[in-house]
């Protein structure tokens, strides 16, 4: 049985379904997986130094998460001019030639939307959040023919440079003071902040806002069913649920890390959603 040394590199992580995920697709993949939590402040580590004892210590490769999605980007190779202007990496792997990166959360979040809304156009979304996993989401919503994003983040100068580096995708972009003004007339809501996950509770979306909206989805999937996504419902809103993103870039991720795509997509779910927890 071949041996595949993984990891994910992150803060708030310790609820993440992620080793499950990579040991049960290794298991039907006849692989025998490790996937060990890496959180750079409990090793007494930075970033760089933890992807440098990673690759010291025969780690196939590691996923990435907040908060460093844009900071690894310095260290890692983007083969892919997309991905470049992308800006934000969530899965490295490690080489003779050095670090690979690349983006699953884009390809899982278009699998996600598509898997539940068919060839819908998502229409105009306003977004929470425009660092890494925003960033993804935003490209993924251009190439999923989205008409328009307004974007919302507590930072102003990551909203520039995200409209800045979706110029060109066929997708207009713009920026919005607060949620409210955001979800004006919006189709679809997306929650790319950490608000709401395990140790950070809360929504950055005020229940008065959500009625009129269509679809909402949260990047969130540590609890699946946040705060968020409950008033959303509450209020007639169709809810994507985070853990569908992190099913879908999960499947991309593995093949990515051990060429070997995932044979049974319906097995993997149904082994996730059976753990306790």
């Amino acid at each position: 049985m071949g041996r595949v040394k993984l990891g994910l590199i992150g803060g708030n992580i310790r609820a993440s379904r992620s080793p499950a995920l990579h040991r049960i697709a290794g298991e039907m993949a006849g692989l025998a997986v490790t996937y060990d939590l890496l959180i750079p402040a409990e090793m007494g580590m930075d970033l760089d130094a933890v992807l440098d004892w990673c690759g010291a210590n025969g780690f196939g490769g590691v996923n990435v998460t907040y908060p460093y999605k844009e900071a690894v980007v310095p260290r890692v190779t983007l083969a892919d001019p997309a991905l470049r202007r992308l800006g934000a990496v969530n899965t490295v792997l490690f080489g003779p030639a050095g670090l690979a990166g690349h983006n699953t959360d884009c390809t899982g979040f278009a699998a996600a939307f598509r898997a539940r809304y068919g060839a819908a156009a998502p229409g105009a979304v306003a977004m929470i959040g425009a660092g890494g996993v925003g960033r993804a989401i935003a490209f993924a919503l251009a190439g999923l023919g989205a008409a328009e994003l307004r974007l919302v983040d507590s930072d102003p100068a990551k909203v520039a440079a995200l409209a800045a580096a979706l110029a060109g995708q066929g997708m207009a972009v713009r920026p919005a003071a607060s949620a409210a003004e955001a979800l004006e007339g919006a189709r679809g809501v997306i929650n790319a902040t950490p608000v709401g996950m395990v140790g950070q509770p809360g929504t950055p979306v005020p229940a008065a806002l959500w009625p009129g909206r269509v679809w909402a989805f949260d990047a969130v999937y540590t609890p699946s069913d946040t705060r968020f996504l409950q008033e959303a419902a509450a209020a007639g809103v169709d809810c994507l649920s985070g853990w569908e993103l992190f099913f879908h870039q999960g499947i991309e991720a593995f093949r990515l890390f051990t060429g070997v795509p995932v044979s049974d997509t319906a097995a993997l779910r149904a082994a996730l959603l059976a753990l306790p927890g």
